[in-house]
């Protein structure tokens, strides 16, 4: 099994519902497992374990996992969004995602492949408007306006940006599922297992979702 699925091709992964998609983007962390594990048991070693980090991009509505990707520690999460968009084929109304995504690219991204996508991303402390404010304010000129006349509370509530909240879900539920580790030992092995983790979540959550009834 472990020396096939190096070259196992799974199937994307597709949203239980149609329509437009509100995008939540966040990443995480997961420990290298294998031989390592079992060396710390054994010996009680101290030393720094190497982890990798996992991109997740989750449907708002049904909280379902749409995108996926594997990486080093060191890549910036703002570096993944093109690949991450590019997983999804509906069309996208919103991007949201923590203030580690607030870089150029990010809008850039999701601009070029989505004109007319909301970018829900708070800037940072420091953030100065840029030479065109005044003339033609870009979405994060109006973010950093919207901060500057309400508060930051006060633009999370009426960006939505409070519905961030369901990523950080969606992650807890994928480590306390699937764990906090991976158990493959190969760069093309691990992104197999986390797709393969990913749609079984995916398939989960829609076993336990309940259906609503509206009563007139």
């Amino acid at each position: 099994m472990c020396r096939r699925s190096k070259t196992l091709v799974l199937p994307p992964l597709r949203r239980s519902t149609t329509g437009p998609l509100h995008l939540l983007v966040d990443s995480t962390g997961l420990k290298l497992g294998g031989a390592g594990e079992w060396l710390i048991e054994k010996h009680g070693t101290s030393r720094r374990r190497s982890w990798r980090k996992l991109h997740i991009g989750i449907d708002t509505g049904s909280g379902e996992i749409v995108a996926i990707e594997l990486t080093d520690k060191d890549v910036d999460d703002a570096a993944l969004t093109g690949v991450l968009l590019d997983q999804v084929s509906d069309p996208i109304v919103s991007f949201t995602a923590d203030g580690a995504y607030d870089q150029d690219r990010v809008y850039e991204a999701v601009a070029e492949r989505h004109p007319d996508a909301a970018v829900i991303v708070p800037p940072r402390s420091t953030a100065t408007l840029s030479a065109s404010a005044g003339t033609a304010p870009t979405r994060r000129d109006q973010h950093i306006l919207a901060i500057a006349g309400h508060g930051r509370m006060g633009w999370q509530k009426s960006s939505g940006y409070n519905v961030r909240a369901k990523v950080d879900a969606a992650i807890g539920r994928y480590k306390r599922v699937i764990g906090d580790a991976l158990r493959s030992r190969t760069d093309k092995t691990e992104a197999t297992e986390v797709a393969i983790a990913a749609a079984a979540l995916n398939r989960m959550l829609g076993l336990g979702r309940p259906n609503y009834v509206r009563i007139v």
